[in-house]
């Protein structure tokens, strides 16, 4: 029997992840059967509710303001907010994420028609997250009343590479807006993406930062990078699918009980690249077109994958 642990030391993770990798693919596909139904996928569909104009200066976003990608500024009214999820439910989704491009979230009309539009999409029979920066503990009161079930705040890689790619809040910021998810009683999604330049020694401290966290993450996405134009990693080579796979195992056991999301980056791979990380421990994707500003397959290809694979999607 697998133990959940939140104890982890760094040479454990090092060792985990550093395992040829077919052994570490079974060693995770073990676990994940112990603690996950392995013939399940959870399908969740990402809305854009503020697109544009961020005041961060993430190297590797279309989004930030500093960067020329060609993104013009935008914001979706409610009824359209509430007609991509209807159309998002209709498709399989049973999650709806509702993101804002914010630094940090400001109690304005803007929060406020977030807050009741999710109260909407909640009655959709959808489950409701969303990602908006970072957050006080009185928001994340209001958006848990509201039933927001999660929060999302990426980590995006290891504190020794952070200053790497993002000046505009530091990696403690991060980890403060983690704690203060976890004081509030706020279920919290956290990952990162591959290919900004990280090494395999940045890859670990990252999963181990979150396996040692007080409370495993409630998902846990890792994209890859896709390459955008105007920003400065716009020249990054693409990730291996096997790098992906690796990063998939070793959090699976880890972190045993968290969903496990594979997210931006899949229209690089083929589809028995993404066979092989739903091997590998990974147990949830996005549906629709665009991740925010990234492509995702269409749904039609999704769906035919999972029958392939004899997998549910949920």
């Amino acid at each position: 029997m697998t133990t959940v642990r939140n104890d982890w030391q760094r040479e454990e993770v090092t060792a985990i992840y550093n395992l040829p990798l077919l052994d570490l693919v079974y060693k995770a596909a073990t676990i994940h059967r112990e603690f996950q139904k392995a013939d399940e996928v959870k399908v969740n569909t990402l809305i854009s509710v503020k697109t544009g104009a961020c005041p961060e200066d993430c190297a590797y976003c279309a989004q930030s303001s500093r960067y020329n990608t060609g993104i013009k500024p935008s914001i979706l009214e409610r009824d359209e907010i509430l007609r991509l999820a209807n159309e998002a439910k209709k498709n399989g989704a049973s999650r709806v994420c509702l993101s804002a491009s914010w630094k940090h979230v400001k109690d304005d009309s803007t929060l406020e028609k977030i807050i009741s539009t999710g109260r909407e999409i909640k009655e959709m029979g959808l489950n409701i997250c969303c990602t908006l920066g970072s957050v006080n503990k009185d928001q994340v009161e209001r958006l848990r009343e509201a039933g927001f079930t999660a929060f999302n705040h990426n980590l995006d890689t290891s504190e020794e590479h952070y200053h790497n790619i993002i000046t505009t809040r530091t990696y403690q910021d991060r980890l403060d807006t983690l704690n203060t998810l976890i004081d509030g009683g706020m279920s919290y999604c956290s990952g990162g993406i591959l290919g900004i330049g990280e090494s395999d020694e940045d890859r670990i401290s990252m999963l181990h930062t979150l396996a040692t966290m007080r409370k495993h993450p409630f998902s846990l996405p890792l994209n890859t990078l896709l390459p955008i134009k105007g920003t400065p990693l716009e020249n990054m080579k693409n990730v291996e699918v096997f790098e992906m796979v690796r990063m998939i195992a070793t959090a699976r056991i880890l972190m045993p009980e968290t969903i496990i999301c594979l997210a931006a980056g899949r229209t690089a791979m083929t589809e028995e690249g993404q066979a092989m990380c739903f091997m590998a421990g990974s147990n949830s994707i996005f549906l629709g077109e665009k991740l925010l500003t990234a492509p995702n397959p269409e749904v039609n290809e999704d769906m035919n994958l999972l029958k392939k694979l004899g997998l549910k999607s949920v």
